[in-house]
């Protein structure tokens, strides 16, 4: 941390370790300014490039209500009769020209999960990848071929289940490096005193794009059909590419329209984080503990997120019994509470470390915390208020708008570490992080064949249970300063 002063602060121990200065040596006064500037810039690029990605994955759970025919749905997968009919019939004409398909519970569940197999392939490839030939192109791209693929989704639907279940894994493929080059990028762009506002801000483009793309897709389903939404959305990713290539560089020194006082306060910043080393030191990082405190964590955030991601459209039709319009509202609003809490949380979270001179570690710790067990608590609520539909709604949206709160905690704890290897370290936490979207939906498919609310109470208790275990794990076990192993000569500077 940086004393009021400017000066080292007082260093005993591991917490005193971790509130020495984050800029030593000749660096400009005060931060650059925000406004226009090109670490904003890129920030705000890249949340629209998340808003994108999240889009373009998650429209797939309200459209897959369209694209099954009712009556397979309701032989294999029952809806319902606990909770009464909660929605008046809509009054308009819906149209019905979209394709309807033969797929029962434990087909859907795969669909769900099938792009999760793609994208575990390529975390650790993309980190790796980003890191040499820098984040750009590879985030690009990335964004890019999945939104083709999501164009080409209503031909492989009709192909037959497998055709869609490997397109589905190719866009995984796509989306799997992009979190890795976003993370290698920030290690060159993110002043440390600023990394909670600038990550936040660009990841939290993944929660809006939810909160958008749900409740649209509901809407294109119900007054068009289901294959607009695929192509709406493969067509706004498209344009997302132009401007990005045209406008982001890998690093400030590269940037043709950054000042030259940002780019020395950026450079300046950074300059006894980063190391030099061109060969990654696999067997230090792969035994790091607070590497593996930042995999636990993120695997077990992970499992309650993604299972109610690609589930919450069907428990909110078959349990609360919601028709698909109001389904796709009802289903984003607790990701607009969680794309606010990002964005106040990483502002809160600099704050604490710049002005009140919380230590990193202490910060990261009490965000993950907050972020982890609030939502095992809430989850556990609503799954046990039966059918008070305003409640569970209320539970459901602070449950995972709470979640929000991790985005100043172990997600960006990589930056804190071990920078120069930001893009690698989440890599590997996100392929540990990717098995829940691979394997909660199906479990959660075959834990709740009659869909009660008995059986939607034992998922979310999972859930909450593995959410509780992670944040445990890492209050235990997470460090906040840079680790020997990601210095170039073991002996360098420690925030």
């Amino acid at each position: 941390m940086r004393s009021p002063g400017g000066g080292p602060a007082p260093s005993d121990g591991e917490e005193a370790s971790d509130s020495t200065p984050l800029l030593q040596g000749p660096w400009p006064a005060e931060a650059a300014p925000v406004c226009c500037s090109a670490r904003y810039n890129l920030a705000v690029l890249a949340f629209f490039g998340f808003f994108v990605l999240y889009a373009l994955r998650v429209n797939l759970s309200v459209a897959l209500v369209d694209m099954v025919d009712s009556n397979t749905t309701l032989a294999d997968n029952i809806t319902s009769k606990e909770c009464a009919e909660h929605s008046a019939p809509i009054k308009v004409l819906r149209n019905q020209t979209g394709k309807r398909y033969q797929w029962d519970a434990e087909t859907q569940g795969w669909i769900l999960g099938s792009f999760f197999y793609g994208y575990i392939i390529t975390q650790i490839p993309g980190g790796y990848i980003a890191r040499k030939v820098g984040g750009k192109l590879l985030l690009g791209f990335g964004i890019l071929g999945t939104a083709v693929f999501t164009l080409f989704t209503p031909l492989a639907a009709d192909f037959g289940v497998g055709a869609l279940i490997v397109l589905r894994a190719l866009e995984g493929l796509g989306e799997g490096v992009t979190f890795p080059a976003m993370h290698a990028m920030w290690s060159s762009w993110a002043p440390p005193l600023e990394r909670s506002k600038l990550l936040s801000i660009s990841y939290a483009g993944a929660q809006l794009g939810t909160v958008i793309s749900l409740p649209l897709s509901g809407i294109i389903c119900l007054y068009m059909n289901w294959t607009y939404v695929f192509y709406f959305f493969g067509i706004v990713g498209i344009i997302w590419f132009i401007l990005w290539i045209s406008l982001v560089s890998d690093t400030p020194e590269t940037h043709k329209r950054i000042s030259h006082y940002e780019k020395e306060y950026i450079l300046s910043s950074l300059r006894n984080q980063l190391s030099s080393q061109k060969s990654v030191p696999w067997i230090p990082m792969l035994k790091s503990l607070p590497l593996w405190a930042i995999v636990v964590a993120h695997f077990s955030y992970n499992w309650t997120f993604y299972t109610l991601l690609t589930l919450l459209p069907t428990y909110m039709k078959e349990i609360l019994r919601f028709n698909i319009q109001e389904n796709g509202f009802l289903s984003a609003v607790p990701y607009f509470g969680c794309w606010l809490c990002m964005i106040l949380s990483g502002q809160a979270a600099d704050n604490l470390r710049a002005k009140w001179n919380f230590s990193t570690i202490c910060v990261r710790r009490v965000f993950s915390l907050i972020g982890m067990a609030g939502p095992a608590l809430f989850l556990v609520a609503a799954g046990f208020i039966g059918c008070d539909y305003s409640l569970a709604v209320a539970f459901l949206t602070i449950s995972t708008a709470l979640g929000g709160f991790c985005s100043s905690g172990f997600s960006i704890n990589h930056l804190d570490i071990a920078p120069s290897y930001a893009g690698i370290l989440l890599g590997i936490t996100n392929t540990f992080a990717t098995i829940p979207g691979m394997v909660g939906p199906v479990i959660a498919k075959s834990l709740t064949p009659n869909n009660t609310i008995g059986e939607w109470q034992t998922v979310f208790c999972i859930a909450a249970a593995i959410n509780v275990f992670g944040a445990i794990v890492f209050t235990l076990f997470a460090k906040g300063e840079v680790q020997n192993w990601a210095l170039s000569d073991y002996h360098g500077h420690r925030n």
